[in-house]
């Protein structure tokens, strides 16, 4: 595996794109690893100090995603470095897809990522810049389809990822309309742990949880864990977060979401504990199930050695390459975890966006909540049975999966 690794990730990048705004002192790059099948997907992120590497990482990264969720393309990724909070965003954004629409047009798909929303941002702002949908490159470059049938899927993607949720099962609440651009990902971080422990042994109720970030990815993976009767102890956001050492009921979960302003946790402020002193608190929680949902390359060998201390049994990303390694992908901290614990990869574990642009550009296919979800949840179940028929102990899971998808690759 690390032979496989090291040749994947030496091999120089195919297209590197490299934008400077006019107008700001924005600059953007969109990395395209291959054009494997004739495409490249993956999608555009902001944030200040964002550099080429970090996008060219993230792109091999949605190469291998790929070999799980399928369509079987390429990986690629957009990044603009510029603060988010700007009000000059939007603007900054318009600039920049203008400037990469005839890739979007040919062949490289997007959708939204850190900072960076695909429904009221990527969507409306492609389709002013002529693109008729962020995944129209994708369409072209490998699917090829008759015009007619490229209306027809274009059509079905567009109302399909930001279609509401109509079904309580996957909506927290149906009066607000939640999409399943929204709620998907962090479902298939939830879905990832109840497969595991069905497949592997165990129950996933009465599991206590630790979720790190509760943005869109980390509060719906952590309303959907508690929905399946897991324990929710302690709940880590940017600005500080909330430790129950008996479980948040599902209830309280729910309220957490619900009252989420943006895309951060609010709690009274008897309850919020301040981030320096919860930073300090959360990795001594007993605690079995793990989910590091914030931003890439956060998760410190200290912090995963207190929680593996407290009885850790299995961690499910939502976030890409938690650990706060250099390597692209098998660094060290990896490696360490992934020996002690059972470490699912995250391109199983959030694959749950690029699978569901899968669903709706493969096929006709139904519409309806449960088709959906379901989609999402039998692929995630599918690559981890895939991981144990080839090792069925509880460690090296992520190595066995990164061999599994390599393989397919080199």
């Amino acid at each position: 595996m690390k032979e496989l690794l090291k040749a994947y990730e030496e091999k120089q990048p195919e297209i590197v794109f490299n934008w400077k705004d006019p107008e700001t002192e924005a600059e953007g790059w969109t990395v395209i690893n291959s054009l494997r099948g004739g495409a490249a997907g993956g999608g555009t992120r902001m944030r200040e100090g964002l550099d080429m590497n970090e996008v060219l990482s993230l792109a091999k990264t949605m190469e291998v995603k790929f070999t799980v969720s399928g369509p079987p393309i390429g990986g690629a990724k957009s990044g603009i470095n510029f603060n988010p909070h700007d009000p000059r965003k939007r603007g900054v954004l318009e600039r920049w897809y203008n400037a990469v629409a005839p890739l979007l047009k040919s062949y490289y798909g997007t959708g939204g990522d850190l900072n960076v929303d695909e429904t009221h941002e990527v969507i409306p702002i492609t389709e002013d810049a002529g693109v008729w949908h962020p995944q129209e490159g994708v369409f072209n470059g490998h699917f090829k389809p008759t015009e007619a049938d490229k209306i027809n899927r274009i059509g079905q993607l567009r109302l399909g990822v930001i279609k509401p949720l109509e079904d309580h099962k996957y909506s927290p609440d149906i009066s607000r309309k939640y999409t399943v651009a929204d709620m998907i990902t962090g479902f298939g971080v939830a879905e990832a742990v109840r497969h595991y422990y069905d497949i592997y042994g165990g129950n996933v109720m009465g599991k206590r949880a630790v979720i790190q970030g509760f943005g869109n990815v980390g509060s719906a993976a952590a309303y959907y864990l508690a929905q399946m009767g897991a324990k929710v102890v302690g709940i880590l956001d940017r600005a500080g977060g909330v430790v129950k050492e008996e479980g948040f009921s599902f209830e309280e979960i729910q309220h957490f979401f619900l009252n989420k302003k943006g895309n951060s946790l609010m709690a009274d402020a008897d309850t919020m504990i301040p981030f320096e002193e919860i930073n300090e608190q959360i990795w001594t929680l007993p605690t079995e199930i793990f989910m590091p949902c914030a931003a890439s390359r956060l998760v410190t060998k200290e912090q995963i050695t207190k929680m593996i201390d407290t009885g850790l049994e299995v961690i499910s990303s939502g976030a890409n390459v938690p650990f706060a390694d250099k390597e692209i992908f098998f660094g060290p901290i990896m490696e360490y975890t992934d020996g002690r614990v059972s470490l699912l990869p995250d391109f199983v574990s959030n694959c749950g966006m690029a699978r569901v642009f899968a669903y709706f550009m493969e096929k006709r296919v139904g519409m309806d909540d449960e088709l959906i979800f379901k989609d999402t949840s039998d692929t995630i179940r599918k690559a981890i049975l895939n991981i144990f028929k080839q090792n069925p102990t509880k460690t090296n899971i992520c190595e066995t999966g990164f061999e599994i998808a390599l393989k397919q690759l080199i």
